[in-house]
């Protein structure tokens, strides 16, 4: 009864989502690409043993990284699809993987739907990163026999809650999954407050994806561009952080600093630059291609796929959405090439990973947006305790490595190895 309340609303609001996909495409035109696909119409199929993993958005994307290499080794005859939700998702994918994967978008979670999905994939096992729950597709993926897992699974007590406020309906999807893998023990105990059984924890893959050495190698050659100024990077702002830490800069910038400002969405590449710009910066955009300007203030890095080269290039960093109340983006990348992480008070996206980074010493706490530019001025002018941090940061991010063995173990429990 639940999802069948459910898939009415779910097709009451498939007209909204119409709108939307037109709305979203004024300022990103690729959300009226493959839009057959959200609605489970496919071209042809290649009748080959299938792995599916579903990434809804980037980070997610990037999470599966290391996944994806290891299934890759371990199941050389399968083809690996990933379904996205988000044209950001689907083009980091494209950038990461090529055409060593397929990409597509899931369809709106309606019955037929997600049958047509399943029939044209075939896949003979799906993994969901981290927490999407879709109960007409994980009900049809059921009652296909295909084994669905939630891997890399996070689930804040903001998400809990809201989950919660359907308990049959939530509680039905967890039980009928394949297998649950947490990122962190209280990610475990929430999902089973919810109703899942038997939740193992295998830690955070994010903490496994190793620095590509073309992003290193642009690092050097973005702070090439840069010159010899200090640099502060304001890495996957959000709306609402910038404008706070503009204004805070503009009182107390470090003398030659130069602030980077990477925001994370990239329709709003322009309204940041246009921001600093309204404030009396001199502002110039990654996209120019060109050395940075010694008189340049601000550099706003209008640019995708390149977070690692701005981490590496950077002396300092503040990760973005944990000022503002978005559970903040991902500390690990900074930590993995030594850069010392400055993050705010929002972190339930990364609740275990900022506990570990803070008490560690490869992170420090800010509460605002002018403690945040003091304690990037003090950081900037005390090299030796850079390093300190930097070598903290290497340490914490390495400790933590393994998840990607131990999904995968998971996974030969319903493809052995050689099938």
């Amino acid at each position: 009864m639940a999802r069948s309340i459910y898939t009415l609303a779910i097709l009451a609001l498939l007209p909204w989502a119409l709108l939307h996909l037109l709305w979203r495409a004024r300022r990103q035109p690729q959300y009226l690409r493959h839009w057959r696909e959200r609605f489970g119409f496919y071209g042809s199929a290649a009748a080959v043993p299938t792995i599916w993993i579903h990434a809804v958005s980037v980070g997610e994307t990037r999470a599966a990284q290391p996944l994806v290499a290891a299934l890759r080794a371990r199941y050389p005859g399968h083809r690996i699809v990933i379904s996205h939700m988000t044209p950001t998702g689907r083009q980091t994918s494209a950038d990461l993987f090529g055409a060593a994967v397929e990409r597509c978008y899931l369809p709106y979670d309606t019955p037929w739907a997600a049958r047509s999905f399943l029939r044209h994939y075939a896949p003979c096992i799906g993994l969901i990163v981290e927490t999407e729950l879709w109960p007409n597709l994980i009900a049809a993926g059921r009652a296909a026999g295909m084994p669905l897992l939630l891997v890399n699974a996070r689930l804040s007590e903001r998400s809990a809650r809201r989950y919660g406020r359907f308990p049959q309906l939530s509680g039905d999807a967890l039980r009928s999954l394949s297998a649950i893998s947490a990122i962190g023990r209280d990610d475990a105990q929430r999902l089973e407050d919810l109703g899942a059984a038997a939740v193992a924890v295998s830690g955070n893959l994010k903490f496994d994806i190793e620095p590509p050495v073309e992003q290193l190698r642009l690092g050097v050659e973005l702070r090439r561009r840069c010159g010899t100024r200090p640099i502060f990077l304001c890495a996957s702002t959000r709306v609402g952080e910038e404008a706070p830490i503009l204004a805070a800069w503009q009182m107390a910038a470090p003398p030659d600093a130069l602030l980077v400002i990477v925001p994370r969405h990239p329709q709003r590449f322009g309204e940041v630059a246009q921001l600093a710009a309204d404030r009396g910066f001199k502002v110039e955009r990654r996209s120019t291609d060109g050395d940075v300007a010694a008189q340049t203030q601000v550099w706003i890095g209008d640019s995708m796929g390149e977070m690692f080269g701005y981490y590496a290039a950077a002396d300092v960093a503040f990760v973005g959405g944990s000022l503002g109340d978005y559970g903040s983006q991902n500390l690990i990348e900074p930590c993995a090439v030594g850069t010392p992480v400055l993050i705010g008070p929002s972190t339930f996206n990364f609740p275990d990973a900022a506990r570990a980074a803070l008490s560690c010493g490869a992170a420090q706490a800010i509460g605002s947006a002018e403690e945040l530019v003091r304690a990037a001025a003090s950081l900037l002018a005390d090299g030796e305790r850079r390093r300190d941090m930097s070598a903290r940061a290497k340490v914490f991010a390495a400790a933590h490595r393994g998840a990607t063995a131990r999904t995968l173990e998971l996974v030969e429990r319903f493809i052995p190895a050689g099938r």
